[in-house]
């Protein structure tokens, strides 16, 4: 199971990496259509009108796509932003009680906001909304990436949830990704409980 779920979230790090490079491949092409156009007009005094239809909705598409796909992968590599400074005010026999209550509080929001994610989405496949720029994309197809993304931030929260359980460090909190040492104290300080 540990294998699955690594590979799930480092396959979720790769759709949204292949996202940031779309953004890359789409405003790259649009900014040398914008060239050709200058060009253009310079030389015979009329732009030639090149353009990618819809490229500012599709890119704000793709960049929610990487936003919602990133979530569990930056969980579970430690990337997300913890507040250490509300961890080290907690007495230390406590910390393990405090990250076992933050993963469940964590767990439970994901969980909700991926119930109502997919609810929206649903209702705009059920209405046929449509975005509003040159190209008319049904809206539950940009939607769809929320609930599919926090699902599985859902699962990465609850698998941190059930690792702190058996009395383990999550993958976030483990020693060796811990470059600082404070962060690595306090990793070794919730399973010690010091």
């Amino acid at each position: 199971m540990r294998r699955f779920l690594d590979r799930l979230y480092r396959a979720c790090g790769w759709i949204a990496a292949a996202f940031i490079a779309a953004i890359c491949l789409l405003v790259s092409a649009q900014v040398l259509l914008n060239s050709i156009d200058r060009v253009s007009t310079l030389l015979t005094g009329s732009a030639i009108g090149l353009t990618i239809p819809s490229y500012a909705d599709i890119t704000g598409f793709f960049l929610a796509g990487a936003s919602f796909f990133a979530l569990a992968f930056t969980l579970n590599e430690g990337g997300h932003i913890r507040v250490s400074l509300v961890v080290h005010q907690v007495p230390p026999r406590f910390r393990r009680a405090f990250e076992i209550w933050a993963a469940l509080a964590g767990g439970a929001a994901a969980l909700y906001f991926t119930w109502y994610s997919s609810v929206l989405c649903y209702q705009s496949y059920l209405y046929g909304d449509v975005s509003s720029g040159m190209v008319a994309v049904p809206l539950w197809l940009p939607q769809s990436v929320m609930p599919l993304g926090l699902g599985v931030l859902s699962i990465a929260l609850l698998d941190a949830l059930v690792t702190l359980l058996k009395g383990a460090l999550p993958a976030y909190a483990h020693p060796a990704q811990a470059i600082d040492t404070d962060e690595g104290a306090l990793a070794r300080s919730v399973l010690d409980g010091e």
